[in-house]
């Protein structure tokens, strides 16, 4: 069985034509498995996901059958994975990948909208519900730092997009956005909140890095 086990792997692997290498006597004590190793940003392998093809442990152990075609029953195949291996090894690993500047799709905060004096602050919450009505994560930034040492923390934080809300882009609800990866934080061209929203999910639903 264990054989037959390791057979199912290597003709699975090779009709997806994927490359790899076996390492003998490594498998688990109830079947042998696939390990998938990713290279962290020093260049060191890690172990992360792995996947077992289990014909004999649990199926046996639960006494697992399904009917077949032919009103027979049989003993299912168990598939165990781990996608992600250790969460916190492979969360470490993604940090150190990006350097904490994640992309946009995948940072715990898309956006920070910063009202210049408190009089913008009920419009920056507005700001922030049409962005997060559209599936974006924003905070607004409603403390007592001046205006400048708000934008640094967000860009010392890596927050991709900074909003900065004053009386004109209030006035014509529009926002000039300050890319995280432009030179000292740039502002982009002002454009309306709606518009705005669009563009950030669609650029967050692309997932590209």
């Amino acid at each position: 069985m264990w054989e037959q086990a390791e057979r199912l792997i290597r003709d699975a692997l090779d009709r997806s034509e994927s490359d790899y290498f076996v390492k003998p006597k490594d498998g688990t004590f109830y079947a042998p498995k696939i390990d998938i190793y990713i290279d962290d940003a020093l260049g060191r392998a890690w172990q992360m996901a792995t996947i077992q093809v289990d014909l004999v442990g649990l199926p046996e152990r639960f006494d697992l059958t399904y009917i077949d075609e032919h009103g027979q029953p049989q003993r299912p195949i168990a598939i165990h994975r781990a996608i992600y291996g250790t969460l916190e090894r492979f969360i470490g690993i993604l940090i150190e990948h990006f350097a904490g500047a994640f992309p946009l799709w995948l940072a715990p905060v898309q956006a920070v909208v910063i009202p210049i004096a408190d009089r913008h602050i009920d419009a920056a919450e507005e700001l922030a519900g049409v962005l997060r009505a559209r599936g974006l994560r924003i905070e607004v930034d409603v403390s007592d730092n001046r205006m400048q040492n708000k934008i640094r923390l967000a860009q010392e934080q890596k927050v991709p997009y900074m909003l900065v809300l004053g009386d004109r882009e209030v006035e014509a609800r529009t926002v000039a956005p300050r890319a995280r990866s432009a030179a000292r934080g740039e502002q982009q061209d002002a454009v309306p909140w709606a518009e705005l929203a669009d563009r950030l999910a669609a650029e967050s639903r692309d997932r590209t890095v």
